[in-house]
């Protein structure tokens, strides 16, 4: 009873303040079995989140014990008078706002199992089923612990992020990338069937051959379609060990030319390739021994200085051979034939070798020396572009060389990647190119006084980036995409728009969930304040 007071109360002081029209017993009688709560340290965690540049405040956080849960919630704000918008929200690592509400109501897809007893402990854990080689999973489940419960199977997912902890339902709503997309594709590429919960507030089951329209466009699709309950990953064997090489070049055209070379070796056997093949830009000999580098060690860090030539940009290679310990007498053979077709600075080659779990979880172990320090919970303007391979020269020239300076205030990751690995009936939309680079500017803003490093900085120099690519003709698409208006998300699909635009009428007709994005503006009347600048 003091819960639904409490609720109650929470749901009228937003009637009184924001003029929101929602009937307070539109929520009270949703009967979940899961929790539904306006505590404030709830609201207030729905209401930022990893980029830390946008605030929204919902107006409660659903804790669901199952998909059930969350379709009784969307159901009832599509067949609400009034509505309400719905966002569901992982792990909290989106940009820019994506995963909030205002005047709605925030899904805590992560977290919620055992979190104090708020969803009784009552969702599926990962179901592993060996024989067939895959793996059923909530939507709000983070890769660290699908990794964990198909490791006791000896068996784990073919294609990851760089980061764990991430939701299945959140990176499986962008499209999921690492060094191993090359060969496996991105996390989209892998995925079997889902459970979708629609804007209608249907429970539905899609794959291949059910319901496929649903399963292609949610694949990829912001969110904008459904909500991602459960997924069925494609497993293979896990091998046992990792071996990590870095090679160093200051010729951007040799880089460019071994990174495309490695991932053109993708239908070869396992022995003729690598398993994983990213790189990274250094324009300051503070990155390599940065927060991606527990591949050094602190006691002996690399010297840049030495090698690079007229203290220009370097460029690192970093490339993997996984590898079980029955078959360590060959990976030497194998690291060493492959490494002498590249034409790396001969004196630059870092090699180590880890367990497999430990390679795939690195940046955790990064993230847990930056929380030490203060410098976790910081703004992340953040600016991920997928760039078309003719013209990559063109973006090294004009960005690498030219509007970065000698800071970055983060990592530059870029590394090449197939697009016949990509489905192109999914929502992703790539370069229309064979191959096309990400390139991933992973910069956080400190307020230290230094103005390289500041928010507003930053956030313009994205700005000059994006303008730069503009004026040179550089076709970009962006990864993790960010727009504020519907003309710029229409120039952003391009030939996938009117598509795009079809399923949500079909599948999300009043325009309830995800509307962080900013893509579509909810129907009802209650939304206008908050849209008004859409």
């Amino acid at each position: 009873m003091a819960t639904k007071l409490l609720l109650t109360f929470a749901i009228c002081r937003l009637i009184v303040t924001v003029g929101l029209t929602l009937d307070p017993t539109e929520l009270l009688r949703l009967g979940v079995d899961g929790h539904l709560s306006v505590d404030p340290s709830d609201v207030e965690t729905a209401s930022l989140d990893f980029g830390l540049l946008i605030r929204s405040e919902p107006l409660a956080v659903l804790h669901p014990a199952s998909a059930r849960d969350v379709a009784k919630l969307v159901k009832v704000a599509y067949g609400s008078n009034h509505g309400f918008t719905v966002s569901a929200r992982g792990h909290g690592h989106s940009i820019n706002g994506q995963a909030q509400t205002t005047n709605g109501v925030v899904i805590q897809m992560s977290g919620s199992r055992g979190g104090g007893g708020m969803a009784s402990g009552k969702l599926p854990r990962p179901r592993v089923w060996a024989r067939e080689s895959y793996v059923d999973v909530w939507g709000g489940e983070l890769w660290i612990d699908v990794l964990r419960s198909t490791l006791e199977y000896g068996l784990a997912p073919k294609s990851w992020t760089d980061y764990l902890y991430l939701s299945v339902g959140g990176t499986l709503s962008n499209a999921g990338i690492s060094g191993q997309a090359f060969n496996h594709g991105p996390q989209i590429s892998n995925v079997y069937e889902l459970d979708v919960v629609t804007g209608k507030g249907q429970l539905l089951t899609c794959s291949e051959e059910q319901n496929p329209e649903l399963f292609q466009a949610v694949l990829g699709g912001l969110g904008q379609f459904g909500i991602i309950t459960r997924a069925r990953i494609s497993l293979e064997p896990a091998p046992q060990r990792v071996r990590w090489i870095r090679v160093l070049y200051s010729n951007f055209s040799a880089f460019t030319r071994d990174q495309e070379y490695l991932i053109s070796l993708h239908g070869k056997p396992t022995s003729q390739k690598f398993d994983y093949i990213e790189g990274f830009v250094i324009v300051d000999e503070g990155l390599i021994n940065n927060w991606r580098s527990s591949f050094f060690s602190p006691r002996n860090p690399v010297k840049i200085s030495s090698l690079r030539a007229n203290g220009g940009v370097l460029y690192c290679l970093e490339i993997t051979k996984n590898y079980h310990e029955t078959t360590a007498d060959t990976i030497d053979q194998e690291v060493e034939s492959l490494l002498k077709k590249l034409n790396f600075i001969p004196t630059s080659v870092f090699t180590t070798d880890l367990l497999y779990v430990d390679f795939l979880d690195r940046v955790h172990k990064a993230e847990l020396k930056l929380r030490s320090k203060g410098l976790w919970e910081v703004p992340h303007p953040w600016l991920n572009l997928f760039v078309p391979k003719s013209k990559i020269a063109d973006f090294d020239k004009g960005v690498f060389k030219g509007i970065l300076g000698n800071k970055t205030s983060g990592p530059i990751l870029i590394y090449p990647m197939n697009k016949n690995k990509w489905d192109h009936r999914s929502s992703v939309v790539t370069p229309d190119e064979d191959v096309f680079y990400l390139v991933a500017l992973l910069r956080s803003a400190l307020d230290n006084g230094e103005q390289t490093r500041s928010l507003e900085y930053l956030t313009d120099q994205n700005r000059r980036i994006l303008r730069f690519c503009d004026d040179a003709g550089i076709k970009v698409k962006q990864y993790l995409p960010h727009y504020t208006t519907q003309e710029e998300w229409k120039d952003h699909f391009g030939d996938k728009w009117d598509r795009f635009h079809q399923m949500k009428m079909e599948f999300d007709p009043r325009h309830i969930l995800a509307s962080g994005q900013q893509i579509f503006r909810p129907t009802f009347p209650s939304s206008s304040s908050n849209m008004a600048s859409w």
